[in-house]
This record gives structure tokens, C-alpha cells and sequence, in this order.
């Protein structure tokens, strides 16, 4: 449901494929005509993190209701007026959601690889492509917003029961 910007060194476009259904923080590879696709098994090399969603049922920004939308005429699709997402690659650090189950009890510098569009920490395609390092371990996340769950904040709502884990991108 979503991605944390804590640093990033490129933040890319790329066009996404029609027909895919993809939330800001998975994975994503590009098919064969170059354009974005949710990595799974048939576009198994991964290229970057997903920054955009491009959905027709929820919004996946963090910590908003899966009902929000930044504008009603793109109906969750963030690529709507461009038919480009941003992807990050080349480095960086963040926080997301998108992690397969299996990553909740992961140690710290683990490598975490791509599966269904997920971080996972089983490579299910044999390429040992490493998308990116556990630098934190599954929690709460401070959102931001004054409260009392997290050292001050609110905690960041979002998928996996709300926890989020923090990973440094290789790819």
C-alpha cells in the first residue's frame, strides 16, 4: 500500500503496460516492449520500485483510506494523465509495505528479493538478482501526524497489519 521516500538517487518515468495493477512500493520489471510491468514469473529480472499506483479499485498511498483519491477523475490510477510511472533505481533507501510474510522474521541485511511483485526472501526465480538489503526489521511506522502510537506520531496505516519494514535498494 506504500512507499517511504527516505533517500533515493533516481527517480525514473517509464510507461506502464496497459491492463497491469500495481502499488507505489512493489516491485516492478519491464516486458518486452519496455514498459512497466508488476514483476512476477514471467518478467522474472527486476528493474526498479514501483513510486506510483496504478489501480482502478484502491488508492494505495500511505496511511489513507483505500476510498481517497488524489483527484476523482483518475479513479486510483496515479499514471492516468501520463500513462508514466515513476520507479526508483540505481540506490536509495525506504520504507514500504509490500513485503511477502516470510520478510516479518528476516534479520537485518538479509537480501531480499523480487516475488509477485513483492520484496521477498526467497529468490522463486533462481536469478539471484538481490533487489535490496533489510536495513529494519517489520513494526510500526511514525506517519508523521501527532499522536501518541510511535515516540509522538500516529502509526502509519497500511498493509501486513500495518507494519512496514525499511531496506536499502541495490537495483
Amino acid at each position: 500500500m506504500a512507499l517511504k521516500e527516505i533517500y533515493h538517487v533516481v527517480a525514473a518515468e517509464q510507461d506502464v503496460a496497459t491492463g497491469e495493477t500495481i502499488k507505489e512500493g512493489m516491485v516492478v520489471s519491464l516486458n518486452s516492449s519496455g514498459q512497466v510491468v508488476k514483476q512476477d514469473s514471467v518478467d522474472i529480472y527486476p528493474y526498479s520500485i514501483a513510486g506510483d499506483t496504478k489501480s482502478t479499485s484502491a488508492s494505495a498511498m500511505p496511511g489513507v483510506s483505500a476510498g481517497w483519491q488524489n483527484r476523482v477523475s483518475d479513479f486510483y490510477d496515479e499514471t492516468k494523465a501520463s500513462g508514466k510511472m515513476t520507479v526508483y533505481h540505481s540506490g536509495g533507501e525506504f520504507g514500504t509495505d509490500q513485503f511477502a510474510t516470510n520478510v516479518a522474521s528476516a534479520s537485518i541485511m538479509d537480501p531480499l528479493y523480487g516475488a509477485n511483485g513483492l520484496l521477498d526472501t526467497v529468490d522463486t526465480h533462481s536469478t539471484s538478482v538481490i533487489v535490496a538489503r533489510l536495513t529494519k526489521s517489520a513494526g510500526t511506522y511514525p506517519s508523521g501526524v501527532p499522536g501518541v502510537d510511535i515516540n509522538g506520531d500516529q502509526a502509519l496505516s497500511g498493509d501486513n497489519s500495518n507494519t512496514y519494514i525499511e531496506f536499502k535498494l541495490l537495483i
